[in-house]
């Protein structure tokens, strides 16, 4: 066949592509049945891969990852497509301009906030200038506030800086699109098994029903940062591994409602669920902000293996997918953020808290959980027929040189003809 050249834009600069013939690609694939990142090949030689309905956890304590940029086309090649960030960043969000991917981003100057004119300037310098090339959906205020041995002064600003941050929205018509919450650990639970006698703590009851009423006002969601690897860790003896992975076992009945969980997660959920209830709450949502399981740890971190995490967030990402709700809501899809998409390697603590990523920096998988595979079959597209499709070519062969090692060599006397040396790098890499 004869060689030749053909011109592709991706988003304003062109690609040269020095084949003009057949193009050999490798199409993705899910493990297992699961709809996880599935690939099909259509009569249109155009591949789609199925979105992930879970959201990833963007943190950027680490001095080696990519740029905001090479993030955008990692994510989109992995068609992630909800993030949240632990701030504002606008070099993150502009880099995302554009795209399907929707954003929650924080805000965590809270002292600051509590000053309405602060916080409405707060939204025209980070929200603002964003919408609607980028999509942002909800803003967190704070994070872990009301955690045992919290400043009070935070504690009690709290509720106003969330007030104050949807009066912002409001004045610029923005409200309907971006909700306001903040993110809780599980310690503001006084007891929480079984989950039908979940309860807030109660030097808490001067924040937590305020801060209820106003998420039923405004229709917004609670979120909760909940780890069972935490209750692994703290007593591996005592507490089944399988029923914190998420793996098959005879589960706990709650002895009120006669519900059986088969997880520790679940459990959890319902557990904030009913400490709600008690506070005469059924009406507002509970969302997982982060959820994860660390793939390294020190000696004294049992259970923090490469293995495990794997197993955890395959079975979380698998039940999502299933749209499955906690027995106490069953009709209401778990909504989850797993913590994170990268190790962070400047992360202060043990060993485990720089080991939570789905990937290395490079963007290569510490673990298998199905979103792409590396067993991948055949097809082909003609390059004639794909001037339309050409990011969708680059953005596969970006999952295919991360995944597939070696059985991708034979693609890059494609990647050789990009003359754009930022894109040529981003496939390479």
């Amino acid at each position: 066949m004869q060689r030749g050249a053909a011109d592709f834009t991706v988003g304003g600069p062109t690609v040269r592509v020095t084949r003009d013939y057949l193009i050999k690609l490798r199409t993705l694939s899910t493990v297992g049945t699961d709809k996880v990142g599935a690939a099909r090949y259509s009569s249109s030689s155009i591949v789609r891969i199925e979105a992930l309905s879970v959201g990833i956890n963007y943190g950027q304590i680490a001095n080696n990852l990519p740029s905001p940029t090479r993030v955008a086309f990692l994510l989109q090649s992995l068609n992630i497509n909800r993030v949240k960030l632990y701030d504002a960043d606008p070099n993150v969000l502009q880099a995302f301009s554009n795209t399907n991917v929707e954003f929650i981003v924080s805000a965590g100057d809270i002292l600051s906030l509590s000053d309405p004119a602060k916080a409405q300037a707060w939204v025209k310098q980070h929200i603002q200038p964003f919408i609607p090339q980028t999509k942002i959906s909800c803003i967190i205020v704070g994070n872990e506030i009301l955690a045992p041995g919290a400043d009070g002064q935070l504690m009690s600003s709290l509720l106003p800086a969330m007030q104050n941050m949807h009066s912002a929205l409001v004045s610029m018509g923005l409200d309907k699109r971006i909700n306001v919450t903040t993110s809780h650990s599980l310690t503001i639970l006084a007891n929480s098994f079984p989950p039908s006698s979940g309860a807030f703590r109660p030097d808490l009851a001067q924040y937590i029903q305020p801060i209820l009423n106003f998420h039923s006002q405004v229709n917004s969601p609670v979120l909760i940062n909940a780890y069972p690897y935490f209750a692994y860790k703290g007593s591996p003896n005592d507490v089944s591994l399988d029923y914190v992975l998420l793996q098959p076992n005879q589960g706990s009945v709650d002895p009120n409602t006669n519900l059986n969980y088969d997880n520790m997660l679940f459990a959890q959920i319902d557990a904030v669920y009913s400490a709600m209830k008690a506070l005469g709450h059924s009406d507002i949502e509970v969302k997982i902000s982060e959820t994860g399981w660390p793939s390294k740890g020190d000696s004294d971190e049992p259970g923090a293996t490469p293995e495990n995490a794997e197993i955890y967030n395959g079975n979380l990402l698998h039940r999502v997918e299933l749209k499955q709700g906690t027995p106490m809501k069953p009709s209401v899809p778990i909504d989850i953020f797993v913590f994170a998409l990268f190790n962070e390697n400047m992360k202060p603590g043990p060993t485990s808290e720089r080991n939570y990523g789905l990937l290395y920096p490079n963007g290569k998988p510490v673990y298998n959980i199905g979103l792409i595979r590396a067993t991948l079959p055949e097809m082909t597209i003609s390059a004639s027929t794909i001037n339309a499709d050409i990011e969708l070519i680059l953005v596969l062969l970006l999952c295919l040189l991360n995944s597939a090692g070696d059985e991708c060599l034979c693609l890059f006397d494609l990647c050789h003809g990009i003359t754009d040396p930022c894109l040529r790098n981003d496939i390479i890499e």
